[in-house]
């Protein structure tokens, strides 16, 4: 489906609505935004995620309630469920219309995808923090600590993912693939969303597909 272009008067009331959402915390806006640009904010976000995913994954071991047949079950939920809030949140939010200081930080990625761009260190480990809490919300306490575990765990590889695939030369072809995959959306910002998996641009139609070349005479 093509998305329609906004009229001038359609986006100037999303940007004013943007602005009156975001109003209460324009004083933390700045020092956060220069802290998302630093090296010690990338290196203290990877630490952090693993930590976070390492934390809940062995607080619902510790509980001793799991039965391994639905804690794989889980594993295999919770690496589904991470794949679609990591291609939403690239797509709807660092993509987005009027994103505000979250599409002005990944703006900044797509002009130097070498520099340091990331989400402040402290905010996915809170993000995974209240993730469990509304799991906790329909499923066991030890259910849902694995569940958002292993979506920290996503999350954290992904992180990991997006470094290497920016600054690492692989020799694989198959990982050569996945990186030409991540550069392709380098270069067409509403294609390939998708960093750990293809599988929601497949499943939503936002996979990149170039197009057929005439044939020569």
């Amino acid at each position: 489906m093509v998305r329609r272009p906004e009229s001038p008067a359609q986006h100037k009331r999303g940007a004013g609505l943007a602005r009156w959402a975001l109003a209460p915390f324009q004083g933390l806006m700045r020092p956060l935004a220069q802290l998302s640009t630093t090296r010690l904010n990338l290196r203290l976000g990877l630490s952090a995620d693993s930590l976070t995913a390492a934390v809940l994954i062995l607080a619902a071991i510790a509980d001793g309630g799991l039965r391994w047949p639905w804690a794989l079950l889980t594993v295999a939920l919770g690496l589904w469920v991470f794949s679609f809030i990591e291609y939403a949140a690239h797509r709807w939010l660092f993509h987005g219309r009027h994103t505000g200081p979250f599409k002005r930080g990944h703006g900044h990625h797509h002009l130097d995808p070498l520099g340091y761009d990331a989400l402040p260190f402290f905010l996915p480990p809170l993000f995974m923090g209240a993730l469990a809490g509304l799991f906790m919300l329909v499923l066991p306490a030890d259910y849902a600590l694995l569940l958002a575990g292993v979506v920290a765990a996503g999350y954290a590889a992904y992180g990991i993912s997006h470094v290497l695939i920016h600054v690492h030369r692989f020799k694989s072809p198959r990982l050569q693939r996945w990186v030409a995959f991540h550069d392709e959306h380098h270069r067409h910002a509403d294609k390939n969303f998708g960093v750990t998996s293809s599988l929601w641009d497949v499943i939503l139609g936002t996979r990149y597909q170039p197009k057929a070349r005439p044939a020569s005479h």
